[in-house]
């Protein structure tokens, strides 16, 4: 059960997520990119009192930290997002046929985007039309990464599923059923291709052993690269498609 706190630092309050947990030892304060907001974990039997006072004290700390947060970027006429890793400038097409779509064109153009994502139809319609193209591209990708993975592995996962996730990038259930967030399409190829090696790996070992890394390794050349850019940039992936 999650329940709520204000605390305040000059002239700002913050509202803070409480959510206590049978497995919890201490108070625990994450700053969470995907959802812009913090959540304070606490022990099953703590007083809320304690969390409050636990988390005034930190209120410097909790302000610096949702500063750093990349401001939300909405899919919208003009904005540039990365589709597979590379800068697309979205483009409103009002007057013209069909829903969304890619065209390439000189870095000297309208916009120093090589690629630009033309979007038909009402201005009203822009946010919805890039969040259905986008999912589309990322079932694509990710089935066809995970199909090459499982293949090379002998194993077929129970289904594959995509979802905006807010805690991890991938997971597998123990029934083989995978799951990803649809925001991996705005990340590099080599990123994409490392976490559909990671799920399927776990479809060989449903844990993270070192036969399950000798595994990962296996299928994706690029895992310690990937694993640095998701450190370093995987945050600024939930800034899009947000007002």
């Amino acid at each position: 059960m999650t329940s709520h706190l204000d605390v305040s630092h000059g002239d700002e309050i913050f509202r803070i997520a409480v959510k206590r947990a049978a497995t919890a030892r201490r108070f625990t304060l994450r700053v969470r990119a995907a959802s812009n907001d913090v959540l304070l974990t606490i022990p099953k039997r703590s007083a809320l009192a304690e969390a409050e006072k636990f988390a005034a004290s930190n209120a410097a700390w909790i302000g610096a930290r949702l500063r750093r947060l990349p401001a939300p970027l909405p899919f919208e006429d003009g904005v540039s997002l990365p589709v597979l890793g590379i800068a697309h400038r979205i483009v409103h097409r009002e007057g013209s046929r069909g829903t969304v779509w890619i065209e390439q064109q000189d870095a000297a153009g309208e916009s120093s985007c090589a690629f630009l994502l033309c979007v038909a139809g009402d201005a009203a319609h822009i946010s919805r039309r890039v969040h259905d193209f986008l999912k589309k591209l990322a079932k694509t990708e990710i089935e066809r990464r995970v199909a090459r993975h499982a293949a090379a592995v002998g194993k077929t996962p129970a289904r594959i599923t995509l979802r905006d996730t807010s805690s991890r990038w991938g997971s597998c259930s123990a029934a083989g059923c995978l799951n990803f967030s649809w925001r991996l399409v705005l990340a590099p190829e080599f990123v994409l291709d490392y976490l559909t090696a990671h799920e399927v790996a776990h479809l060989m070992h449903l844990d993270h052993s070192p036969r399950f890394w000798r595994l990962v390794r296996q299928l994706s050349a690029d895992t310690d690269r990937a694993e640095a850019w998701l450190s370093a940039h995987g945050a600024s992936l939930y800034r899009y498609g947000k007002a």
